[in-house]
């Protein structure tokens, strides 16, 4: 089991080099983030138990994969490595593939240092398979603890990676067929609800029972790639399931799910504030429901998140509860943190004279049809309606 505190040290010190170097080549990537990071899995990058270069028979001559990760001299995990300079691509994961699959090795791992897919070979059936068990980006990982165990030393040693990855695709295949069947199953929670109340508030119903499914559905899939607490952690809380006691915490999740945007209550005239922000501030809005720090001069029913970097998608949306201080905010971690994150560009940055908007509970989605960037970039804060949101097809539709 992985140490919290050398997991979070390996994502700042990720996160610094990226920021600073996002245009690392391969070479610079290997020595500073991807080996660091397999060292984090317990293998030694001086031992006999990792070799580079490591060659693979493919037809008539071989092939060089850049890391193979031995155990009692057979390889058990390959490592396809490129630069934070490339981007993941199908053919890289072909590649990689091609490589478990000519040899019979159980694991991949394919990563350009910013993003990280892991692969499992499924013997199940007549033909074998190579499947993709999760992707994550570094500021993920912690989220993803279960699912890095899986290709640790220490699993893949003692056998326990395998009951992970069955563990993993067993939930995944129960979660896809609770969305395949949502509506079903949505019309006969409202069915068995509305017999017992009436059906004057039956839309309320069938939209709670919609929102049931999804939470039902990512709790599936998150249960069994992340450990409710590090080893030396006993404050991480990693709910993904927001309640009515949900309270600000470090490390913990308020996204109560997923929701189509049709999905959103209210009348299309109600106002959208619509926020930008960096990859490294949504550990801000999961931890307080909340998201600061801000000028805003109206009052908002709803707020949406834009994310930028690689994601360029309004990802985030959640119903204003209230807008306060941040010294009346009931916030995960003290005003300090934020005022020394500011310099480091990491979660938001603490100003007295801007503003915390306080979502309601249960209230903050993340979107199953977010909206993709096209040509209107969002860089600070812009406003809309409700209407225009759910019916957009990609920023430029946003505001009119």
């Amino acid at each position: 089991m992985m140490d919290n505190n050398e997991l979070s040290e390996f994502i700042q010190r990720s996160e610094s080099l990226l920021d600073h170097s996002p245009q690392m080549d391969e070479q610079n990537t290997r020595r500073k983030i991807i080996e660091p990071f397999l060292e984090l899995l317990g293998w030694d990058m001086l031992s006999t138990e990792v070799e580079l270069e490591y060659s693979v028979p493919m037809g008539a001559g071989t092939k060089k994969v850049d890391y193979a990760l031995l155990l009692d001299d057979k390889p058990v995990i390959f490592v396809e490595a490129k630069g934070v300079d490339s981007t993941i691509s199908d053919s890289h994961r072909k590649q990689l593939k091609s490589y478990i699959r000519q040899t019979g090795v159980n694991w991949g791992i394919l990563t350009n240092g910013e993003n990280i897919e892991i692969f499992k070979r499924r013997t199940e059936g007549s033909l074998p398979d190579e499947v993709s068990l999760g992707q994550l980006s570094i500021d993920e990982l912690s989220e993803n603890t279960n699912l890095l165990n899986a290709v640790s030393r220490e699993y893949i040693k003692s056998g326990e990676a395998e009951n992970i990855a069955s563990q993993i695709e067993t939930s995944r295949k129960a979660a896809e067929n609770l969305r395949d069947k949502k509506d079903e199953i949505s019309t006969g929670i409202t069915n068995l609800i509305t017999d017992e109340i009436g059906e004057s508030v039956s839309q309320t119903i069938e939209t709670g029972a919609k929102q049931f499914v999804d939470v039902l559905a990512v709790t599936l899939e998150e249960q069994e790639q992340e450990e409710l607490s590090f080893e030396g952690d006993p404050t991480s809380t990693q709910s993904t399931v927001t309640t009515s006691t949900w309270t600000p915490n470090q490390g913990a999740n308020a996204i109560s799910g997923r929701i189509s945007r049709r999905e959103l209550q209210g009348n299309d005239s109600d106002l959208v504030a619509v926020f930008p922000s960096k990859k490294s501030g949504i550990p801000f809005l999961k931890e307080n429901n909340a998201w600061g720090f801000v000028r805003i001069g109206k009052n908002p029913e709803y707020v949406a998140v834009y994310v930028s970097e690689d994601v360029q998608m309004v990802k985030y949306v959640a119903k204003v509860k209230d807008i306060v201080s941040p010294e009346e905010a009931d916030l995960a971690r003290p005003l300090d943190f934020y005022n020394e994150a500011a310099s480091d560009d990491e979660q938001a940055g603490f100003d007295p004279a801007k503003n915390v908007i306080i979502f309601e509970e249960g209230s903050l989605f993340e979107l199953e049809d977010p909206i993709p960037f096209n040509n209107e970039w969002i860089q600070s804060l812009r406003y809309t309606s409700l209407g225009e949101l759910k019916a957009a097809e990609n920023t430029d539709d946003i505001f009119g």
